[in-house]
């Protein structure tokens, strides 16, 4: 007799009807899977790789949804949907990078239904750790990705640490480029993380790729206006244009005064652990003019100690074009 391995374990259910309600219960039982669009979770579940007791199902706290404009800036309920986000006229209006990664999220079914706070809390998707391996993530003490014979076209080429599974979100590396901040809150209090410090490596803690603890839950993101109406790129390069997750993906905003570059940000994603924030990259655009020898020299500056592994090293050519081509503009822009 076939075995069926999509049949979901018992577990309690807990659909609260407000964010305090829902801290009250992870206070309660800290070890609680939270559920937001499911996306992710159902796999978990369903695969029965890893197993919960109780779940609590966000969906019924309409205080968690909606984007709101503050201060020139935006705050976004964590469980916003993704199309909702690709949709705002806020959002597209000075946050445009945000839109175009949220619009390219797998495909139109997910995005109605998946949200952000769920994208960006996903965990990572290598096939030997979600299929149950006792890999270094898993608590074990071997990266079966990263063996003579593995299968790893999708994996890190920067940043690996024991560890070689790679962040798979598209929103996280924007949100790290918009400087934005998560709010993380449990019963009683509340703390604000930087985006940029909210996703872990595995040479921090090999065992969850964003810094919530147990109790907490993410409540919002808050985008500044630092970049609002600044130049901004995005760009997702995937094996099918629907579905897929990225290979690479590239976020960017630029201020720029008479074709010089004020300030950057450029922060790649699926190369690393976590989104990969290019500070030197920054720093050499600073004062220079968007040519095409200036992202020349970003591209090749963003690839520096990149190292293959045995089936991914075309994430390094890929990675360096795309930082060029979110210097200078995109593949038509001109070039001096």
């Amino acid at each position: 007799m076939a075995i069926v391995h999509d049949v979901m374990p018992p577990f309690q259910l807990f659909q609260p009807s407000s964010a305090d309600e829902a801290l009250d219960l992870l206070d309660a039982r800290p070890d609680t899977w939270v559920l937001a669009g499911g996306m992710d979770s159902f796999d978990w579940l369903k695969d029965r790789t890893k197993r919960t007791s109780a779940v609590v199902d966000l969906s019924g706290i309409d205080a968690l949804r909606g984007i709101r404009e503050v201060d020139g800036g935006l705050e976004i309920g964590a469980m916003t949907t993704l199309v909702d986000v690709a949709e705002h006229a806020a959002v597209n209006a000075r946050f445009k990078m945000l839109a175009e990664a949220a619009g390219l999220v797998a495909s139109p079914q997910i995005r109605n239904q998946g949200t952000i706070g769920g994208n960006v809390s996903q965990d990572a998707r290598c096939w030997y750790y979600r299929r149950g391996w006792s890999c270094y993530r898993a608590g074990g003490s071997t990266c079966y990705a990263d063996t003579p014979t593995a299968v790893n076209r999708e994996h890190a080429i920067l940043g690996a640490d024991r560890c070689v599974a790679v962040s798979p979100s598209d929103t996280a590396p924007a949100l790290v480029a918009l400087d934005a901040q998560m709010v993380l809150r449990r019963r009683g209090s509340e703390r604000v993380v930087d985006a940029a410090d909210f996703f872990l490596g595995p040479d921090i803690d090999i065992t969850r790729l964003t810094v919530r603890e147990p109790g907490e839950l993410l409540t919002a993101i808050r985008v500044p206006a630092t970049f609002a109406g600044a130049r901004h790129y995005f760009e997702k390069v995937r094996d099918r244009q629907v579905w897929d997750f990225p290979l690479v993906n590239v976020a960017a905003a630029f201020k720029e005064s008479g074709g010089t570059i004020q300030e950057a940000r450029v922060v790649v994603g699926a190369v690393a652990a976590k989104p990969l924030r290019l500070r030197t990259v920054e720093a050499q655009l600073a004062g220079k003019p968007a040519t095409e020898d200036t992202a020349k020299a970003a591209g090749e500056l963003a690839i520096a100690g990149a190292q293959a592994l045995r089936f991914n090293a075309y994430k390094i050519p890929l990675m360096r074009n795309l930082v060029r081509r979110a210097v200078r503009g995109g593949p038509l822009a001109a070039t001096t």
